[in-house]
């Protein structure tokens, strides 16, 4: 199992919030598209409302930031697009392994 280095979580609380904002723009320009719609106006009003309560759940735009949750969150944070294996290159390679090792358990390639 791997043990959280200093460094690893050092680079993770230093990324999540610039791997939020862009989640989060990615959502705002969804919501300019429903916003957007040809219908009746209250219609879209509840559509986008239902859709922001469903993201506001989402790992993208809320986190525990705990150490015990790292990988956890990682490989959420993989599943769900939050971020992309490539933006994984400067942690740990402990770390990496951890994490290919959870992806190919889980069938979902490797780094």
């Amino acid at each position: 199992m791997y043990n959280v280095r200093e460094n690893d979580w050092k680079l993770l609380r230093k990324l999540v919030p610039k791997w939020q904002e862009r989640y989060m723009d990615k959502l705002n320009k969804e919501y300019i598209q429903i916003l957007n719609k040809d219908g009746n106006p209250s219609s879209i009003f509840w559509e986008l409302e239902k859709r922001i309560n469903k993201d506001k759940q989402h790992i993208g735009v809320v986190i525990d930031m705990r150490r015990s949750k790292m990988i956890e969150n990682i490989l959420l944070m993989l599943k769900e697009k939050v971020i992309f294996i490539e933006e994984l290159e400067d942690f740990s390679n402990e770390l990496k392994e951890e994490i290919n090792y959870y992806l190919k358990m889980y069938g979902r390639g490797t780094m």
